[in-house]
């Protein structure tokens, strides 16, 4: 993530948190955008949540554009970045301030009994991943809360369209409203019922 769309993302996260509800991300890979969640969360006295199976998304599997061998479990011979992720909250003095979800977005979405108020969408690139990710956890997402959307391409020679659809979904619902666009990172805030 560009230093730029970083920055948008903790001052987005610092405005969700005053509403005293955990802040959550979907994608968390190895923790980079986790630190400046966690960060906003601990200066506000919540909780910041992370989703994510840690076996990579499509992109970063073997023979990909972003795979990076250094994340591959020997023993099973596959992608898991948890005890990365782990290493780097501790290495930022946060471990304290998140919970890491380990599982597939939707299925831990389906066993969420409580709302958020915010909901970073960073997860798998496709459109089942992408909808998936929406669908699971917009209806979680409190009145007044931030819809947070990264990867957003509105040409398709600079990225995949597959988040770029969410977002034009999410405004098309009329629960959604636009509050900021920094590169490819969406905000918007729920104004309204629905998905």
């Amino acid at each position: 993530m560009p230093v730029g769309e970083g920055l948008a993302l903790y001052t987005a996260a610092i405005d969700a948190a005053a509403l005293g509800l955990p802040l959550l991300e979907v994608g968390t890979y190895c923790g980079r955008s986790t630190i400046l969640l966690a960060d906003a969360a601990r200066a506000a006295g919540v909780t910041a949540l992370t989703v994510d199976h840690h076996r990579g998304s499509e992109e970063q599997q073997p023979g990909w554009e972003y795979h990076d061998p250094t994340v591959v479990d020997l023993e099973v011979g596959r992608m898991d970045t948890l005890p990365t992720f782990r290493r780097t909250l501790h290495a930022a003095g946060l471990e304290d301030h998140v919970v890491a979800l380990v599982g597939r977005s939707p299925q831990v979405a389906a066993v969420w009994g409580g709302q958020v108020g915010f909901v970073f969408i960073d997860g798998g690139h496709t459109d089942e991943h992408a909808n998936g990710d929406y669908e699971g956890w917009a209806p979680h997402l409190a009145e007044g809360g931030l819809l947070v959307i990264h990867d957003v391409f509105p040409d398709p020679a600079h990225g995949g369209q597959a988040p770029y659809r969410v977002y034009l979904r999410a405004l098309a619902s009329g629960a959604f409203t636009e509050v900021s666009v920094t590169d490819s990172l969406r905000v918007l805030r729920r104004t309204g019922t629905g998905i």
